[in-house]
């Protein structure tokens, strides 16, 4: 697959079968995240969608951490108010709408500190995994900053709301150990996190391609919408019935008895 994503801060590789990679490297500014990586990303995810070449896209950062958030410490004072909440309201997301709607998994792979608004992206991801070192925080606490009310949806929707209380009123940093307690993260990987983290998305996009993107679809329509209308349930049902009658079903059955893997082809 040829995908240009237009800037060196954001590098694109295919580390394992069916897995793209986005890696963060602004080095200089601790992988904060500028308008040329986000508009990066925004551009760059939806072209991976391309039938089902890509099953399972993974974020992270060039060592030695993910991301320290928002890259608003160049800002002169007298265009700040315009200038941050312009990085806010429209680069930040479009890049989290973008992540939002690709329709395989998604992993935010933390290999090292992930601060503000970079946590926002990682909890924009369907998983999280952690590096033993990596620690996370979400600062407006200490910072006078109100936070976007899509942002704290996102984290009530992941770690419930007590917790995204004690998120953002505490201002505390975190260690993987805890985030991984309050399922900030889903696994904490020793040893050698870059093959273990592609090890884990490679095992995501080994599965069944119809049942991973309709899981997913069926997912959003449930926290999007606390209660179902009628329309919405028949859709859901006639998405799990349309598994029944597609060729990769009866191919995983069929594997499955013949303890062999599975041939999908996404019909």
């Amino acid at each position: 697959m040829d995908v240009d994503t237009g800037t060196e801060k954001v590098r694109l590789d295919f580390p394992a079968e069916a897995v793209a990679r986005l890696t963060i490297s602004n080095p200089p500014k601790r992988n904060a995240l500028d308008h040329e990586i986000l508009d990066a990303i925004t551009a760059t995810v939806p072209r991976l969608d391309s039938g089902i070449e890509v099953r399972c896209l993974v974020i992270t950062g060039e060592d030695p951490v993910f991301s320290a958030g928002y890259d608003i410490g160049g800002i002169p004072p007298e265009s700040f108010e315009q200038d941050a909440e312009a990085l806010v309201a429209h680069p930040f997301t479009a890049a989290l709408d973008a992540i939002e709607a690709f329709p395989w998994p998604t992993v935010a792979a933390l290999n090292g500190h992930c601060l503000g608004g970079a946590l926002e992206m990682a909890v924009t991801c369907d998983l999280r995994v952690s590096a033993p070192k990596a620690k996370m925080g979400m600062p407006p606490a200490k910072l006078g900053l109100i936070y976007g009310h899509t942002g704290l949806i996102r984290f009530v929707r992941s770690i419930g709301l007590p917790r995204t209380r004690e998120l953002f009123f505490t201002g505390d940093m975190l260690g993987a150990e805890r985030a991984d307690e309050i399922g900030l993260v889903n696994r904490v990987f020793e040893g050698d996190f870059e093959e273990q983290s592609v090890a884990f998305a490679a095992g995501i996009a080994a599965n069944a391609p119809l049942s991973m993107s309709g899981n997913k679809q069926a997912l959003r329509t449930i926290t999007d919408n606390p209660v179902l209308s009628e329309d919405q349930v028949r859709e859901l049902v006639e998405l799990r019935e349309s598994c029944f009658a597609s060729e990769d079903f009866l191919e995983g059955i069929t594997a499955f008895a013949e303890k062999r893997k599975p041939n999908w082809t996404g019909r």
